[in-house]
């Protein structure tokens, strides 16, 4: 699943006219690398959520035959249910199994083919990375293979990208709400995992850090 709902609040005006997925990076939108991304990681099925402009990246897409990819819409409505409610809609269309969940807005060199497929000892694994300059302290911290709360100096952020099951969603009910409070919960019953990556990651969340990335790819070796 490709998260495309938001309304890129901070990327105005840049999102004033275009939804943050289709936002061009080197002459090409946004949602196409993580397309191609998941294409050749070997996933053909990808959902993709829709509220913001949703049918600009509707017609943008299509049926995602040219990226190499079946893409399904979950459509929210004129607007976004958040990302917890965003992927529990959308669990009818990503079945029963374990599936990828991608933000649509950050750009990373990340070999989704190397992600470890989950087991029973845990119902989701997320990416973590080195803390960004704009992240003073990070999200998580890790006790081996363990996601934990953490007061401690060597916390990690979460990259956007991430393996769960259905069982993550138990007991959740339609409508608007976040990840954070399922992720805590997680947490607690000791079935979060995560692994850090080191590689090229970045949070394009602003036009200046979109001028950074696009000034990085002009001048190779920068990133």
């Amino acid at each position: 699943m490709v998260l495309a709902a938001g309304r890129g609040e901070r990327m105005r005006p840049i999102t004033d006219r275009i939804p943050k997925p289709l936002v061009p990076v080197a002459g090409k939108p946004l949602i196409v690398y993580h397309l191609e991304a998941l294409a050749r990681a070997g996933v053909r099925d990808v959902v993709i959520n829709l509220a913001y402009r949703g049918a600009q990246i509707r017609e943008a897409l299509h049926d995602g035959a040219r990226y190499g990819v079946r893409i399904s819409y979950s459509d929210e409505g004129p607007d976004p249910i958040e990302t917890g409610g965003g992927i529990f809609k959308a669990l009818p269309l990503l079945g029963a199994e374990p599936f990828i969940v991608v933000n649509g807005d950050i750009w990373t060199d990340f070999d989704i083919a190397t992600l470890p497929p989950l087991d029973a000892s845990a119902h989701a694994r997320l990416v973590m990375v080195p803390n960004p300059p704009h992240v003073a302290r990070g999200d998580f911290a890790l006790d081996g293979d363990y996601i934990v709360e953490s007061d401690r100096d060597d916390r990690f952020t979460y990259s956007g990208i991430g393996v769960f099951s259905p069982d993550f969603f138990h007991d959740c009910q339609p409508g608007k709400f976040p990840l954070r409070p399922l992720l805590s919960r997680a947490i607690a019953a000791r079935k979060l995992k995560g692994l850090v990556y080191r590689g090229i990651w970045l949070d394009i969340g602003t036009p200046q850090r979109l001028a950074d990335l696009e000034a990085s790819l002009r001048s190779p070796g920068r990133l």
